[in-house]
């Protein structure tokens, strides 16, 4: 391959490039499939060993080895010991195997390299990014003004609602936050959470220039969401204090226990108190689309909404987006630039999404998304989200009456947090131990416990392989 693939072979119309690409692509295939023949997670081998290979391995030689060096490293030291997501051994996190079809998809947006910010460097791509974002809308319940984008995932769109909602709440206020930065009581503004919230929301404050303190962390109960009786109560006496509280957070799906607040309360006090409600359903969004769409049906409540599609709806990282019920709200976004998104083109009927983000240069994640959904329909998806929270329920049935296990809080979605009686030293070196044997399990903390997790995304999972998976739990 070296008198095909040159420095100078780019994706062109000439038949040669044509090859090249072919070839290119059908090697790595090869070498992806040769990497692995059994269900282990990924090899076990140790970090340091790893660290010491990947040492060792040139980056940018001043004479560059060519397609078959390159591959034969790439086989060598860095497939076999890639994490494969497919893996019914695999369940740490929120961090999904991911659908044939999206894998195609990606191959697409790479050849095609479109760039979401103009009409003009994605024509197709963008009319598709707006289509597949009025669907969303449908799908979530949301009126014929709200609107969206497609952002990087879920805390770009958790801080895109935080930058949005900001503003708002100012610009109510009567002042101008885009033309006059932060007002002079800016440390006054508060933003509501629950203490078992996604870290972005502490990020994006930071970002924001509002610092961590803006960000009051609020109580769950036993079943992991917001109290809301305490929420008001924290909320009224900020106010009481000269504070501004100007957004709730809720979550819908935290990423241990995949527990959903209360939106309905959560809206009556965001409406009570002047505050706007966003819905941070990055996991559990997917679930809208389940048998089980009762358990996130307020969430059309919610002023906006984050949804991942790189968890319950197997997609390739990176795909989220961010809904907003008002979509005049996404005008933060929006600056001219004379060279990007000229204001006659948009009078002429060019979509110019840049407007709409705060990226410039953006991929073409929708096409996945559009990819998926045309492909499996609502009935597709309906039996892959239904195995996960189903899968969920099993293990939570099976290990709650078995002795030798503790689980404190039933799953909504598809996490379990569970711990093996004995102490927190025994199922620290659990874990350990399985991920030497390539079964890859989460680890986390509840009321001051160490506590192990399964995150099940995989619906190739099945009742055998999670009673086969307990009993190794219990032989360590």
């Amino acid at each position: 391959m070296k008198s095909i693939i040159d420095d100078m072979t780019i994706l062109s119309s000439s038949e040669s490039d044509r090859k090249a690409l072919r070839l290119a692509v059908g090697e790595m295939l090869d070498a992806i499939l040769s990497s692995f023949s059994d269900d282990k997670a990924y090899s076990g081998i140790d970090p340091d060993l790893l660290r010491s290979a990947i040492t060792e391995l040139p980056v940018l030689p001043e004479t560059g080895s060519g397609w078959e060096d390159m591959m034969d490293s790439v086989r060598k030291d860095i497939l076999p010991h890639m994490l494969r997501t497919w893996s019914t051994s695999y369940m740490p996190h929120l961090h999904s195997p991911v659908l044939v079809e999206t894998i195609a998809a990606e191959l697409m947006i790479a050849a095609f390299n479109s760039s979401m910010d103009s009409w003009d460097q994605g024509p197709a791509a963008t009319e598709i990014e707006v289509r597949v974002v009025n669907e969303l809308l449908s799908i979530f319940g949301y009126p014929e003004e709200a609107d969206g984008t497609f952002t990087s995932g879920g805390s770009q769109s958790n801080i895109s609602a935080m930058i949005i909602h900001r503003d708002r709440f100012l610009q109510n206020m009567g002042y101008d936050p885009k033309k006059n930065g932060l007002p002079e009581d800016f440390h006054k503004l508060r933003l509501y959470v629950s203490e078992i919230s996604h870290f972005s929301f502490d990020k994006g404050a930071h970002i924001l220039g509002l610092g961590y303190d803006s960000v009051v962390k609020l109580p769950v109960d036993e079943f992991c969401r917001i109290d809301t009786e305490k929420a008001e109560r924290i909320i009224m006496a900020d106010k009481a204090d000269g504070l501004l509280p100007f957004m709730i957070a809720a979550t819908v799906g935290t990423t241990d226990f995949g527990s959903i607040d209360d939106l309905r309360a959560l809206r009556d006090i965001a409406d009570r108190h002047g505050l706007f409600l966003h819905a941070d359903a990055a996991y559990g969004s997917g679930a809208m689309l389940s048998s089980y769409s009762d358990r996130v049906s307020s969430l059309p409540l919610a002023d906006s909404i984050t949804v991942d599609f790189h968890k319950m709806f197997l997609i390739p990282i990176s795909a989220s987006a961010l809904l907003v019920r008002d979509g005049s709200e996404l005008d933060a976004f929006q600056l001219h630039a004379d060279y990007l998104n000229r204001e006659e083109d948009e009078e002429d009927g060019y979509i110019n999404l840049v407007g709409k983000s705060m990226q410039t240069t953006r991929r073409f994640d929708a096409l996945k998304v559009y990819m998926a959904f045309r492909m499996r329909g609502r009935s597709g998806y309906r039996k892959i989200i239904d195995r996960m929270i189903g899968n969920a329920a099993y293990f939570y049935s099976r290990i709650s009456s078995n002795e030798e296990f503790i689980a404190p809080v039933k799953p909504e979605l598809s996490s379990v947090v569970f711990a093996l009686r004995g102490g927190d030293e025994r199922n620290r070196k659990a874990r350990r131990a399985l991920m030497k044997e390539g079964i890859i399990i989460g680890q986390t903390v509840y009321m001051d416990q160490v506590m192990l997790k399964f995150t099940l995304l995989n619906p190739l999972l099945d009742e055998k392989r999670i009673d086969e998976l307990i009993g190794r739990i219990s032989a360590l």
